[in-house]
């Protein structure tokens, strides 16, 4: 599934157009998005929560040349499955 199908599930399941099925969807992935930038979680029962962690700088090795190189530090998003999800899956 793509976030085209996505919007066309909504729209279905809700009886709205595609239009407004767009605007929610995005509207829900720039929440998420937004708290994620926060440094928050979003935490949904039964679904999942998404949360995010920060990778140090590191050094690396270049596999093709053996060059030592510097990684940045960035920050990870994670997501943690809910156990209704879970077991609906399963």
């Amino acid at each position: 599934m793509n976030k085209g199908d996505l919007i066309s599930a909504v729209a279905d399941k809700a009886g709205i157009t595609k239009g407004q099925a767009t605007e929610a969807v995005n509207a829900v992935f720039d929440g998420i998005e937004g708290t994620l930038k926060k440094g928050d979680k979003c935490s949904f029962v039964g679904f999942g929560t998404f949360s995010t962690s920060r990778r140090a700088a590191r050094d690396g090795r270049n596999p093709a040349t053996g060059e030592t190189i510097k990684i940045a530090a960035k920050t990870l998003v994670k997501f943690k499955a809910g156990k209704a999800l879970t077991e609906s899956v399963n």
